[in-house]
């Protein structure tokens, strides 16, 4: 069986492998005399009945001569990029490259095309994508299954490049569009010219590797008032921009071993000759949770990558300047990351959830244990989770026994019932919202 895994894993990277170099290297017209060969090599199987076998062979001449033509393309350059700092999912954004030939000969008719990291999935991903597949066929939920063309990670326009000449360096703007979140690598540039037919590409390419964050779309959301109060936080004067210091002064007490040398009130111990301390109050903050379900074995889910999503938009939404919000969800291990008060931006909270991936290795009893042990310091907690089964009612439950109120939104399929069994709610309390994939903007403006 293993043997069979490896067989049809080569095969389907051999034919998305060419498809790829099939639609790099030629041009429209090309595609279509390649298909009219196609059409003719079958036609003109029987030479005493059809012509086709002449139409074939005029065909197969034209792409054979156009492809020969690449083999005197030759053309040594430079490239370098001025890309932004990040990108968003389904925004399109303009960067910079800049070309410099090396050739003395001058180069006309030139089209720039991006070289990007190979993008297709090990075995093992592979395989439990198979699986997975299996699965939604078994289940006759085949038109709610997710396909990726696993090439498409971005849309790059084509750009025609100005006559390079040696030395002489050119600046071309790009624009591209991301379609997955998430770090873009790019390895090369290349410079294609095409035969004098227009037919079939040569290649020209130099190495160029650099990256690019992709951040994960987002939704505008309205204006929220979370629920929730002020929560002692053990420690809390440390969680303040500024770190270490106070401005909620109580009293003068004896120094004690441990205390900071900076809080020691040196008027005092002068005084009475002993050393003193100025003692303060630890500050109750607002702190809400953003929790993440990751909890899939889809290794691109729609309903996952919606979540994220959706996760982004509160991240990017809720104001910190005055409370604190943890980002709470289970990668390879349990992660909590804490923005507001001067602690972080919510920028960097957008490149964690760039980067994360489903967990289907572990159980969702890693994540109650997270979230329980930050229970008692929550003002409230928001939950954006992939389905609303036993576990995860069970999860929200004992939440809600910790007195934490909670905002529970449920990603659903496209086309799947939006009507959820209220649960630990105990009835329409307007806190437990399911969002269908597709139509999440509509949904979330609905909150």
């Amino acid at each position: 069986m293993n043997l069979l895994w490896r067989l049809l894993y080569r095969l389907q990277r051999m034919l998305s492998g060419t498809r790829h170099w099939v639609l790099r290297r030629f041009a429209p017209p090309g595609l279509a005399l390649l298909g009219g060969l196609a059409i003719t090599a079958m036609l003109g199987a029987d030479t005493e009945n059809t012509v086709a076998y002449q139409v074939f062979a005029l065909l197969f001449c034209l792409l054979l001569q156009a492809f020969l033509f690449s083999w005197f393309f030759r053309l040594r350059f430079t490239a370098s990029r001025t890309l932004p700092r990040f990108g968003t999912v389904g925004e399109p954004f303009s960067y910079r490259l800049h070309l410099r030939s090396l050739s003395p000969r001058p180069q006309v008719g030139l089209t720039v095309l991006e070289d990007l990291a190979d993008p297709r999935p090990s075995l093992k991903e592979w395989r439990a994508e198979q699986l997975a597949d299996a699965e939604y066929f078994r289940s006759f939920k085949i038109g709610q299954r997710p396909h990726h063309d696993v090439f498409q990670a971005i849309n790059i326009k084509e750009k025609a490049v100005a006559t390079l000449l040696l030395d002489a360096e050119q600046e071309v703007r790009l624009e591209l569009t991301p379609n997955r979140r998430g770090l873009l690598h790019f390895t090369g540039v290349t410079l294609a010219r095409p035969d004098p037919l227009g037919l079939f590409r040569a290649f020209s390419r130099t190495p160029a590797p650099q990256r690019a964050l992709i951040l994960p779309k987002r939704y505008p959301l309205p204006t929220l008032q979370l629920p929730g109060t002020l929560k002692y936080q053990e420690g809390g004067v440390n969680l303040t921009s500024n770190v270490g210091q106070s401005d909620e002064f109580v009293s003068l007490r004896d120094y004690r071993r441990g205390d900071p040398v900076r809080h020691i009130h040196w008027r005092s111990w002068a005084r009475t000759g002993r050393p003193i301390v100025k003692e303060f109050q630890d500050e109750y903050f607002v702190r809400h949770a953003l929790v993440l379900d990751t909890f899939t074995r889809q290794r691109h889910s729609a309903v996952f990558e919606e979540a994220v999503s959706v996760a982004a938009s509160f991240a990017w939404a809720v104001q910190t300047q005055e409370s604190l919000l943890d980002l709470l969800f289970v990668g390879a291990q349990a992660f909590c990351f804490t923005t507001g008060r001067g602690l972080a931006h919510a920028d960097q909270m957008l490149e964690i959830l760039a980067t994360v991936q489903p967990c289907g290795d572990q159980s969702i009893a890693t994540l109650e244990r997270l979230m329980l042990g930050h229970a008692s310091r929550l003002s409230g907690c928001i939950c954006v989770l992939l389905a609303w089964d036993e576990e995860r009612r069970e999860l929200v439950r004992k939440l809600l026994g910790y007195g934490v109120p909670v905002l529970a939104l449920v990603i659903v399929p496209a086309g799947a019932d939006t009507r959820l069994d209220p649960g630990p709610f105990g009835g329409p309390t307007g806190r437990l919202h399911a969002l269908e994939v597709g139509r999440l903007a509509e949904g979330l403006a609905r909150l």
